[in-house]
């Protein structure tokens, strides 16, 4: 992908069929599914891909064994097929873990045991390991740092993990594979509209360049996560506002404090959140929170409350109690729930179904779901498309679209398997060229050539995209992040023919943002 060139199709098309303004899981996966089906396709991302709530999730491509709990049936069905599908369309991005609850009650076993078969059953031929009970002694060996003090048994089940963000980049990639446009830092400013009050376009601001364009489309869909009444009420300034962001907080530790393969699962906190323990890129990230919050933020931040309610928690069932100190990193995201109209709903008790709606002008807004349904939003946005703008009818083939780089032959257990075929065509740059040799962290195994891919193939544009989303250093370990960004900065402003006070406002800029990632 390469952001010059996408900006001279700008001026080349006269009408797109599709303008997707959103550049997260939703914007993505919708781009990719009109770009597939052979429309001219135009994704616009205010900021980064993924910038917002699609790089801060807790990495579970899930059905949601929760949702099963709450008797949510439709929700779990949809989430199972789709993290089916994931699983068979991306293996080098996602892969299976496992996950054990361990139980401290006498009926906890029999209960989470029957819950969890149902699980298995309704995933079908795509599901991805039969669940079982476990002894005390079986718990514990498969977790040896899990607090054995009344420890009655566990039960383990099988579900998906991902790198968001990768997959986000990804999902860009392929749709760019399929003749679609995707840009970031272009902002939508407003929306235009024929003598009839109907959408036909879009005004946009590069904020690269400053540049301004008001592109024509025959359809517009606004699938901009927790942003999505914003963009509403461009169209119909009274709109009520119909997101509720709720946030969710993880904590990331070294992998000392879990020491095992398998992850952790807690149903019933104290609160009654559930509680994840997850392994992730050699570390581990703990969390959920589920706090109703007023203001979209793009850099939200976690509350002091939430940070010790993780710890705390944590704490109860491991025998490496987790401080302030350990956190390598913290990240907040939001989750755009799309409540009914005086729903007064806890966000836990809010529906994660998905929602597409349709303005008298002709806007489609997509809203709520989450990364494991990201196709199939993808889909019925489209189809809604189809029928507001008149485009022929052609049917979604993402079903068994195979994403970017895939490959099944590569190593899941090489923290690069995310790049997947692609892996020997970054190798080559790095024998190509010797200053692109040798690594950026040796903490994290960062290597200057992922950071040239990056800028060449990624569209990176500037070190924030680098450390947190094409690689996920912000997130593994904030200190970190800051000794390498100098450098990262000096070899981007290289290959983007930037200039020294480029490098020096991004040493500083990021700087000031990774210090919010770690706790003092």
């Amino acid at each position: 992908m390469d952001r010059n060139n996408m900006l001279m199709r700008l001026k080349e098309v006269e009408e797109w069929d599709i303008i997707v303004i959103g550049g997260g899981a939703s914007g993505l996966g919708t781009a990719l599914d009109a770009a597939s089906r052979g429309f001219k396709t135009l994704l616009l991302e205010q900021n980064d891909f993924a910038k917002g709530t699609s790089s801060r999730s807790t990495k579970l491509v899930h059905g949601g064994v929760r949702y099963l709990q709450q008797g949510d049936i439709s929700l779990v069905l949809e989430a199972l097929r789709e993290r089916g599908l994931m699983l068979q369309n991306a293996p080098h991005l996602v892969r299976n873990q496992s996950f054990i609850i361990p139980n401290y009650e006498w009926w906890g076993g029999p209960f989470y045991a029957i819950g969890l078969k149902m699980y298995d059953m309704m995933a079908g031929k795509l599901g991805l390991g039969p669940s079982k009970s476990l002894t005390p002694e079986e718990t514990i060996k498969s977790i040896p740092t899990l607090v054995n003090n009344g420890l009655k048994g566990g039960v383990v089940y099988q579900d998906g993990q991902f790198d968001d963000a990768r997959m986000a980049i990804s999902l860009a990639l392929t749709c760019a594979d399929y003749g679609g446009t995707v840009l970031n830092y272009m902002e939508v400013t407003g929306l235009l509209k024929n003598g009839e009050d109907i959408i036909e376009g879009v005004e946009v601001r590069d904020l690269e360049n400053n540049e301004n364009y008001r592109l024509k489309a025959k359809a517009v869909i606004n699938a901009t996560g927790v942003w999505a009444d914003r963009v509403m009420q461009m169209d119909k300034p009274d709109t009520k506002d119909m997101i509720r962001p709720s946030q969710g907080v993880h904590l990331v530790l070294d992998k000392s404090f879990l020491q095992s393969k398998d992850a952790i699962m807690i149903p019933h906190t104290s609160d009654g959140r559930v509680l994840f323990a997850v392994p992730w890129y050699n570390r581990v990230i703990v969390g959920t929170t589920d706090t109703l919050v007023k203001d979209a933020s793009l850099e939200p931040r976690a509350l002091e409350e939430e940070i010790e309610f993780i710890l705390n928690t944590a704490g109860i069932y491991l025998t490496k109690v987790p401080t302030r100190k350990d956190v390598k990193s913290i990240f907040a995201g939001l989750r755009p729930l799309a409540a009914s109209e005086g729903d007064e709903k806890s966000t836990k008790e809010i529906s994660r179904h998905h929602k597409v709606l349709i303005s008298i002008s002709g806007l489609i807004t997509i809203t709520g779901g989450k990364w494991t349904t990201y196709r199939k939003m993808g889909e019925d946005a489209v189809d809604k498309a189809l029928l507001i703008a008149g485009l022929p009818e052609r049917k979604s083939i993402t079903e068994n679209l195979m994403i970017h780089s895939y490959s099944q032959t590569v190593s899941l257990d090489d923290p690069n398997s995310v790049y997947g075929s692609d892996l020997n065509a970054i190798e080559a740059i790095a024998l190509e060229n010797k200053k692109y040799a040798g690594l950026l962290s040796d903490e994290l195994q960062i290597s200057k050539v992922q950071l040239i891919w990056a800028v060449r193939e990624e569209m990176a544009r500037n070190v924030e995209d680098f450390l947190a989303r094409r690689t996920r250093v912000l997130f593994l370990d904030a200190r970190e992040s800051i000794k390498i960004c100098e450098t990262v900065a000096q070899m981007m402003a290289d290959e983007l023919d930037f200039n020294d006070n480029w490098v020096k406002n991004q040493v500083k800029e990021f700087t000031k943002l990774a210090k919010g990632y770690y706790l003092a």
